[in-house]
């Protein structure tokens, strides 16, 4: 499962990647997470609002911080 977390950094995209973490080991799933910065590569995705949250090239949440129970749906 490829899991990217989305944002330049702020506070709420550091909870959004803390979060996905933490579902990922609860859910004890293998998962590879990726934080991208890059706006350029975020609007590849078809992002333009951050936290963003994209499982295996879907996206699944876009422009605020997902719940850990959204989370845990997305990845099994």
């Amino acid at each position: 499962m490829d899991i990217k977390v989305c944002g330049p950094g702020c506070a709420k995209c550091h909870e959004a990647e803390r979060l996905v973490s933490e579902a990922v080991k609860e859910a004890g799933v293998e998962a590879t997470i990726e934080k991208v910065t890059d706006f350029n590569a975020i609007a590849g995705y078809g992002v333009f609002s951050t936290p963003a949250v994209i499982v295996d090239g879907e996206v699944k949440c876009v422009g605020k911080v997902p719940t850990k129970k959204e989370i845990r749906k997305w990845i099994g």
